[in-house]
């Protein structure tokens, strides 16, 4: 009888279970379906300043081709070897992947949560931010996937002409300014912005220095346009003080914290010390930010290993433990930069404001301020023959200074070296090439989209690291 009781409850529990709602259980909470569009913005800001910053040698190595680093144990990637770790590849998916992608995804949600010009602003920020990661992708390979990129129609996008691109991005930094209202700043992304919190005042600066920067790049391939391009922007209004600087503020916990802290504390690793390239260089020109850029080495002095060759990491001069900090914040753009571009910019006989020593004065002074130096030290240091400013060459002295003033920035020093052909970087003797002028196509691109890359291949004249890009003329 107990038996027959059983069977019979059991139809009316599984009738009332069907009655329930249980398709919540395909959902994960973890991997939400929708996400706001800010979070899409914050996260392609992340991956983008993380790349442009990271000390992996499986990522980032312009530290090390631009000699401000050199390695300990393994070689390969101070030797300019880029077919071991494969970085061409990394570099190309994270700013497809992780960072473009994902502000073309943040410009398809933002219209959902907001209108009007506050819209507009945050349009524009995205823009920005998008024309910059562009800005390095075209900078360092040369004809890539634009018109067609990312279309998930086209699974092999055509090679667009690297100057055709370049061309376009000025087009669209113009258009993307002209959207910003600093008169509707409120609600324009704020906390989601992780470079400026919404500060439309402060974009406004930031694009028009990146439009200063843009048109500099190509002053000796098309003067006219950088000449049209540099004067706009610098009637616009350009950064003015460190202030200004374009500055990503990393946090003292993982997962958002500087990548450097985990290359070279949190990892336990000793791959790096200081290059005798840029120690050397330094100490002839007494510059007071030797100290902030590297520990002393085993004798109390400072002293670098030689480029490409192995190091001991006990001997020598090592990065100083200040960058390594998870909280040390990377600097994107600086008034440093756009003060030395205002100097060529006078050089060249461009229409800005002041001389080409006041600017070249105020990057070098900057530079040192920005390291925790003071103005005094500045001062005593450009009075020296070696850092005077003199026009009859300019291009070396800001080249030169350029380079010292970039030492945690690689990427940017290695377009700026590529550009005005200083200081002298020598390959080392067992280098595999000579220092890359560009970035070989990923191997995938080779293997997957091969028709285009052939066509790229030879529109370039070849896919080696030795082929010069469009506005690196000299």
């Amino acid at each position: 009888m107990k038996k027959l009781l059983i069977l019979a409850v059991v139809p009316l529990l599984m009738l009332s279970a069907c009655k329930k709602d249980i398709t919540s259980i395909n959902v994960d909470p973890k991997n939400p379906q929708q996400a706001p569009a800010p979070t899409f913005f914050s996260n392609a800001q992340l991956n983008l300043v993380d790349v442009l910053t990271s000390t992996n040698v499986n990522d980032n190595i312009f530290r090390l081709i631009m000699q401000y680093w050199q390695e300990t144990t393994y070689l390969e990637e101070s030797n300019y070897d880029l077919t071991v770790r494969q970085q061409p590849t990394a570099l190309w998916n994270t700013l497809y992947r992780d960072v473009i992608r994902d502000l073309r995804e943040a410009k398809t949600l933002l219209p959902n949560q907001a209108s009007g010009n506050i819209l507009k602003n945050q349009l524009a920020m995205v823009e920005i931010t998008e024309i910059l990661a562009w800005y390095y992708l075209v900078t360092t390979f040369g004809d890539i996937p634009y018109t067609e990129a990312l279309n998930p129609e086209i699974s092999l996008p055509k090679y667009d002409k690297q100057q055709d691109i370049y061309m376009d991005l000025l087009t669209r930094m113009d258009a993307a300014i002209a959207n910003l209202s600093a008169s509707e700043g409120s609600g324009s992304l704020e906390t989601a912005d992780l470079f400026y919190e919404g500060d439309v005042d402060a974009w406004m600066k930031f694009a028009n220095s990146l439009k200063l920067k843009m048109g500099m790049t190509i002053a000796d391939f098309d003067n006219a346009k950088a000449k049209a391009t540099v004067e706009s922007a610098v009637a616009a209004g350009v950064f003015t003080s460190n202030a200004d600087n374009a500055v990503f503020h990393y946090l003292a916990a993982p997962p958002n914290n500087n990548p450097i802290y985990d290359d070279l504390v949190a990892s336990g690793r000793k791959d790096f010390v200081a290059a005798s390239t840029i120690v050397n260089r330094m100490e002839a020109l007494n510059d007071p930010r030797l100290e902030e850029y590297f520990t002393v080495d085993a004798n109390g002095g400072y002293s670098g290993g030689t480029p490409g060759a192995s190091s001991n990491y006990a001997t020598f001069s090592k990065p100083d433990e200040a960058i390594a900090a998870p909280d040390y914040p990377a600097t994107i753009l600086s008034y440093a930069e756009v003060e030395f571009f205002l100097a060529e910019a006078k050089e060249r006989g461009y229409n800005v404001p002041g001389t080409a020593q006041q600017h070249y004065n105020n990057a070098v002074t900057a530079s040192i301020l920005e390291w925790g130096g003071t103005t005094t030290e500045a001062n005593a240091y450009l009075a020296q023959p070696g850092v005077a400013y003199s026009s009859a060459n300019w291009k070396q002295l800001i080249g030169e200074q350029k380079w010292i003033a970039l030492y945690n920035r690689g990427w940017d020093a290695w377009i700026e070296w590529r550009r005005l052909d200083a200081p002298t970087i020598v390959a080392p003797p067992t280098a595999v090439s000579v220092t890359p002028l560009r970035y070989y196509y990923p191997i995938p691109e080779q293997n997957l989209n091969i028709t285009n890359w052939n066509a790229a291949k030879t529109s370039m004249g070849g896919d080696v690291v030795s082929i010069r890009l469009f506005w690196d003329t000299q």
